[in-house]
């Protein structure tokens, strides 16, 4: 997961619908079910995937009314968490 990147699909939530995401998200994970995908190709998909999931949940740690940089660095914090688990 990327923090910048994250910090940029949430403005884009921000400023748009977070429908947008929601519905790319759909389609990308039902890109994944394709056989003819390379590892490499999968590994790609599951990283913008994690990413679009994540700025998910930090705009609705904002809206609960964090401020952006709370918000992230919580998100991050449960990932750290996760991955040392």
């Amino acid at each position: 997961m990327r923090l910048p990147l994250i910090r940029h699909i949430s403005a884009f939530i921000k400023n748009n619908d977070k429908d947008y995401i929601e519905e790319t998200l759909e389609v990308l994970e039902h890109l994944t079910e394709f056989e003819g995908l390379s590892e490499n190709e999968l590994d790609s998909l599951g990283e913008i995937i994690s990413n679009l999931y994540g700025a998910i949940e930090v705009e609705k740690s904002v809206e609960e009314g964090l401020s952006q940089k709370d918000a992230l660095n919580e998100f991050m914090k449960r990932v750290q968490k996760s991955i040392d688990q």
